[in-house]
């Protein structure tokens, strides 16, 4: 089972935790991960876009010129596509681009993503975070500690709105509990910042 340190928000190590190997150490499935990445971004796209096709542009009632006989070719409408201000032709509609990926891949997924993240060296684990007052220069001093800095992830096991607004305004910050990680944010952030108490519950829903 892989091994990592505990620190504290300091970045001081205090003791040590030993990884699931089911969930920390399997080999990483690219394949998995990539499937998930794009089933993320694809449900994140609200699918608004949307093009005039030639029944929908205004004007064009009127044959432009004579069927025969004017040495042009033939023309039913000024608003067909190939017209300047005509409909366009097998263009996008609002439509939903969302599809689901079976329990099974989700799984394989989120374990391949936290597994690369301990393969990497960029899981950090942390005893607690504790913020006495909302206050961003102390959550910035200690990222810095832990060997943070740049983008990270910040999971937590519970919701801590001093935490969570003390984050908020760092750029490239981001928290998230345990139910709301996803293979996206784990691989996206430079840095993966658990808490102690989320790892164990990590384990308890992915086991």
């Amino acid at each position: 089972m892989p091994n990592i340190k505990v620190m504290d928000m300091t970045g001081n190590e205090v003791s040590t935790i030993e990884l699931s190997d089911a969930i920390f150490g399997i080999t990483p499935n690219v394949s998995a991960m990539h499937t998930m990445v794009v089933n993320y971004l694809a449900n994140q796209r609200q699918g608004t876009q949307s093009t005039l096709t030639r029944t929908e542009v205004s004007g064009g009632g009127r044959k432009p010129w004579r069927q025969k006989g004017t040495g042009h070719a033939r023309q039913g409408s000024t608003r067909a596509p190939q017209w300047t201000h005509g409909g366009v032709a097998l263009g996008p509609k609002p439509r939903s681009y969302r599809f689901t990926v079976n329990k099974k891949l989700r799984r394989l997924a989120i374990k391949s993503a936290l597994s690369s993240k301990v393969l990497s060296g960029d899981m950090i684990v942390l005893d607690s975070i504790t913020m006495n007052e909302y206050k961003t220069k102390d959550m910035v001093k200690m990222l810095g500690a832990v060997g943070a800095q740049g983008k990270a992830l910040i999971v937590m096991p519970e919701v801590d709105s001093k935490v969570i607004k003390s984050a908020a305004n760092i750029p490239g910050v981001k928290t998230a509990l345990v139910n709301t990680i996803n293979v996206y944010d784990i691989l996206n952030y430079d840095k993966f910042v658990v808490v102690k108490d989320a790892v164990a519950k990590i384990e308890e829903v992915y086991a």
